[in-house]
């Protein structure tokens, strides 16, 4: 028995160690200083050079280095195939291509951040605090690091669509180039040609990087923290652990919490593999720990010890703290389903299988039909690939870089996987994105260590060839699941990927067992790009039609219509609109059971008693119509009532695609408020509170006369109503109630403090009936409007009903 490195035990001989390669260009912090620089020098002994032939020495040096690293970001590195860096080069320009295409057809896409990026670019105490409205009534329910580059954009070039989307896009080209350095350190050019190129056509990746939700840019940052990671892994330099740590700080002031998500696993990993003594390793971590609390906890301080007074309220807590959103609505809440203030209120929801209203947790949960469009086409691939990695370098030395990349990247993915799978608080598909580059590194990873081992022939080598063969296939069959989801979509596609991906993973087998030499290499090759080409190309005709659809409001989804999805009242969500059709339904077609009628609305294709509830062919039940709301009930796993406080009946329910249900380029129609799908013109969903209204010229004009005089040219409930028409005028707007309508601010007395100061020019109606929005139920927000229209004059224009705040009824 040998023992090895500071006496940790080996299972036999260590495996060879690659050269330790340079740090590359690719991504801006790997230029860091030779290894060499960071040793003491002594100076020799004898007279000193001059100095100014010393001087003209460095300079030379310095330029021959910067000439080296020019030639080395055009050519790549010197063992890497002439191809290699072109193809890297290729991908890089079709990426940035990809998610710009079309990109302003989105419009503000989500205009809850929109807005707050506006109000940013008005005033920097807005920038800074990340308000809703430059006035900073109430802030936004994350931190404001994510509206940071998007307000400096609209700062810079003025207000438009594409002022608010570029930022993200060229944030997802720089996450594949961070994840194409990461992969390539320790592997083949081709792994991260593979990892970088499945990421990049991931569906909910390519949806997340052309819209302007915090993920983009917690995305990018995770993935630069784990490079700084993998790179001081590789020699235990404490400054990529701190850089680690900084990045896991600003992901914090990103999205709170859920940047901590894959904490433990990576500083485990080094805990127990960095190069360095065991006591050396602990004391940097708590550097970087330390690095992380200030990176992340100095806005946070700031925000807590700031008079409540004079600043905006914290948008999504109840009691006006930072730290209450953090452990509260963002934090706990999203795991245990005790989330106060949130849509349909606090405490957590029944549901199957420990389900609440967020549909049923388990480990099936993400290949479920509303969410295995967006991630799981490579999800069983990274899980078979994972294993096969951790098992070809477990009898490696404790410190084989090779390996801790498997665990690095593996336990983020089961970290992360885990999670998601089990939490009972508020969970969108699109927060999928947080898995995407987990799974491409390990693809990439795990296809290219396979090859290698297949390549050595033998047993080793049918083995490989075997397991790369079982990868393909069945990557090709949960392609082939997915496809069958959207029947009338491509429906020739679902049997190309199918019959393709089976031929490849033949071919590699029968390669793997009983072609030799260069003809047998050539045919294995084959395969293997047949079954890349079979593996991508669900993902790409996902990404492809995502990247055609315009996405708008809160919730929205890559990819077709999908049977059997996650519904919401009404069977879908504005700018998500592919969660299946309504109750009684198969795949999108009318079924034998009967809808429900609403206290507010009713449903589209027919009426039946309240608490009625329909059967699809071969689907599940669909929920009781009773309740409030508007438009359809909502279908598979939807709300009970088919709304929510505040609904209404929708101005005019239109219908979605050919199919049915809630469709990609659906007329309004299906949500309480006036719904809207992906492609439709009208919003104001759940009464505006998952997507702002369409306003008027008429109504912006009005809004926008004498609006300097005031403080706030308007009040709405919610924020996304009081987005809409911030953006028509670019003048600010109170979002009262914050996101929900639920956060107490302003109360009623401050609100009539605000009008008696003639700080508030209109308050604008939802027209819901509902206590005046989202907000609903006996709140501030249904007190506000009560009062409101009790006591001053109704004005109405175009198509809104305005409050007058100035002009008082009379009689």
């Amino acid at each position: 028995m040998t023992t090895h490195d500071h006496g940790t035990r080996d299972a036999g001989p260590p495996l060879p160690q690659p050269p330790q390669p340079p740090a590359d260009p690719a991504v801006p912090m790997a230029s860091a200083a030779p290894a060499a620089s960071d040793a003491p020098t002594m100076a020799p002994a004898g007279p000193a050079a001059p100095a100014a032939p010393a001087a003209s020495a460095a300079s030379a040096a310095s330029a021959a280095s910067d000439g080296g690293r020019l030639a080395r970001v055009r050519r790549g590195r010197p063992g890497d195939p002439r191809w290699a860096r072109p193809a890297l080069w290729a991908l890089l320009a079709v990426t940035t291509v990809l998610y710009l295409w079309s990109l302003g057809a989105s419009g503000y896409a989500n205009q809850f951040y929109s807005a707050a990026a506006q109000a940013g670019s008005e005033s920097w105490k807005a920038f800074f605090f990340g308000s809703s409205d430059a006035a900073n009534s109430i802030t936004v329910d994350k931190p404001p690091a994510s509206l940071w580059p998007m307000a400096l954009s609209a700062r810079l070039f003025g207000l438009s669509s594409w002022a608010i989307l570029v930022p993200e896009a060229l944030m997802g080209v720089a996450t594949v180039g961070v994840l194409y350095a990461a992969v390539r350190r320790r592997f083949s050019a081709a792994a991260g040609l593979i990892a970088a190129a499945a990421l990049a056509v991931t569906p909910v990746a390519a949806l997340m990087f052309r819209f302007n939700n915090p993920d983009a840019l917690l995305c990018l940052l995770m993935v630069s923290a784990v490079y700084c990671v993998l790179r001081a892994l590789e020699d235990a330099r404490t400054k990529w652990l701190v850089l680690a740590g900084v990045c896991f700080g600003l992901g914090f002031l990103t999205k709170t919490l859920q940047a901590w998500l894959i904490l433990p696993p990576l500083a485990v990993v080094y805990a127990v593999c960095a190069p360095a003594k065991f006591g050396r390793r602990i004391g940097q971590l708590l550097l970087a720990g330390l690095a992380m609390v200030v990176s992340g906890g100095w806005w946070v301080a700031i925000v807590e010890l700031w008079p409540a007074s004079s600043r905006p309220y914290i948008g999504g807590s109840q009691h006006n703290s930072f730290l209450e959103l953090t452990f509260g609505y963002n934090g706990l809440g999203r795991i245990n389903g005790n989330e106060t203030g949130s849509v349909g209120g606090g405490g957590p929801g029944g549901g199957g299988r420990g389900g609440g209203r967020w549909g049923d947790t388990g480990i099936d949960r993400l290949f479920g039909s509303d969410m295995g469009g967006q991630i799981a086409w490579l999800l069983p691939a990274a899980f078979i690939l994972l294993a096969a990695g951790i098992w070809l370098t477990w009898r490696a030395r404790r410190t084989d870089t090779r390996r801790a990349a498997f665990l690095v990247w593996g336990g983020a993915l089961l970290m992360t996987f885990a999670t998601f799978s089990f939490m009972s608080g508020i969970f969108h598909q699109y927060y999928n994105i947080a898995l995407a580059p987990y799974i491409a590194a390990l693809v990439g990873m795990g296809a290219a260590l396979l090859w290698e081992r297949r390549n050595e022939g033998g047993r080793a080598g049918a083995a490989a060839s075997a397991v790369l063969a079982l990868t393909v296939a069945v990557t090709a069959y949960m392609s082939y699941v997915l496809l069958g989801r959207s029947p009338d979509w491509h429906p020739w596609l679902r049997w190309a990927v199918l019959i393709g991906g089976l031929a490849a993973a033949a071919g590699l087998l029968l390669t793997g067992l009983l072609a030799t030499g260069r003809l047998g290499r050539k045919a294995a090759l084959a395969a293997a790009g047949l079954g890349l080409a079979a593996g991508l190309a669900g993902p790409v005709a996902y990404t492809l039609n995502t990247v055609d659809t315009p996405k708008q409001g809160s919730i929205v989804t890559a990819g077709p219509s999908v049977a059997g999805g996650m519904g919401g009242p009404g069977g879908g969500f504005p700018g998500g609109g592919r969660m299946g059709g309504p109750p009684g339904m198969q795949n999108g077609r009318q079924g034998t059971g009967q809808q429900g009628q609403g206290q507010q609305g009713q449903g589209q294709q027919g009426q039946g008693q309240g608490n009625q509830q329909g059967q699809g062919q071969g689907g599940r039940q669909g929920t009781p119509g009773g309740g409030t709301g508007g438009g359809q009930p909502g279908g598979q796993n939807g709300f009970p009532g088919g709304g929510f406080p505040g609904g209404g009946q929708s101005p005019r329910n239109g219908q979605g695609n050919a199919q049915g249900g809630q469709g990609q380029n659906g007329t309004p129609g299906m949500l309480p408020g006036g719904g809207m799908g992906e492609g439709g013109r009208r919003g104001g969903g759940m009464g505006g509170l998952l997507n702002g209204q369409q306003v008027d010229a008429e109504v912006a004009a009005k809004l926008k006369k004498n609006a300097d005089d005031y403080t706030w040219a308007a009040a709405a409930i919610g924020s996304q109503n009081a987005a809409s028409y911030q953006l028509a005028t670019q003048k600010p707007v109170m979002a009262i109630g914050g996101f929900n309508g639920s956060d107490p601010s302003p109360t009623l007395a401050q609100f009539k403090e605000y009008v008696k100061q003639g700080k508030i020019h209109y308050f604008i109606s939802s027209g819901t009936g509902m206590g005046g929005g989202p907000g609903g139920g006996q709140g501030t927000s249904s007190q506000i409007t009560s009062w409101i229209e009790s006591t001053y004059k109704k004005v109405t224009v175009g198509s809104a009903t305005l409050y007058d705040l100035t002009q008082k009824k009379t009689g």
